[in-house]
């Protein structure tokens, strides 16, 4: 098990200016890593009514669970188990939660472990630059109907992250404006596509 404290900024961007972000990195294809991700939450959205999230990622051959619960803006309780294959169909599908210390933090946070069930999947290409003692990370989503681009930098301190980050967005004359979480944008996604049936 792993807990730990996520601090991230993030900022949506248009194609144009992720391409961009990727040619002035000097970004080459094999730098960008596809990530699986699927969501899960009980058929009463209790996971959303806390603030949290719970997702499993693969990625390079690796499959996490986590969960991500806020605790003060653009800051999050991360807690992660690595899964098997087996381990992750078995969630995927209903029949088990074999993530011992996700499942533990449900417990504690009195959600149904056993309503949780897979409510869709989002597929990112993704790069990580070092950039000023963080990490800044470019993401290209795509969901459903959708296709998104962001960047986001990941830091160890809140204000002088924030600070680097829009600094970072003013000089490339980026406008400011923040990107919801993936699951959010997905919900919404998935919400507009039960409102056009």
């Amino acid at each position: 098990m792993s807990q730990e404290y996520e601090i991230e900024y993030k900022n949506v961007l248009t194609k144009e200016q992720y391409e961009q972000l990727l040619e002035e990195f000097n970004i080459q294809p094999q730098q960008i890593v596809r990530q699986v991700n699927h969501y899960l939450d009980t058929k009463h959205w209790h996971l959303k009514t806390l603030s949290s999230a719970l997702r499993i990622r693969e990625q390079k051959g690796k499959i996490v669970c986590t969960l991500k619960e806020q605790t003060a803006e653009h800051i999050h309780l991360e807690t992660t188990d690595i899964l098997t294959e087996e381990q992750r169909d078995e969630i995927l599908e209903g029949k088990s939660f074999s993530a011992p210390s996700v499942r533990e933090r449900l417990v504690e946070l009195r959600v149904p472990v056993e309503e949780l069930r897979l409510f869709g999947t989002l597929t990112t290409d993704r790069v990580e630059v070092p950039y000023e003692g963080g990490i800044l990370v470019f993401d290209h989503s795509f969901y459903l109907h959708c296709d998104d681009y962001e960047v986001e930098y990941e830091t160890k301190d809140s204000t002088l992250g924030k600070k680097l980050f829009l600094t970072f967005l003013r000089e490339r004359k980026i406008n400011i404006q923040t990107a919801d979480k993936k699951i959010a944008r997905f919900m919404k996604a998935l919400q507009e596509r039960k409102e056009e049936q």
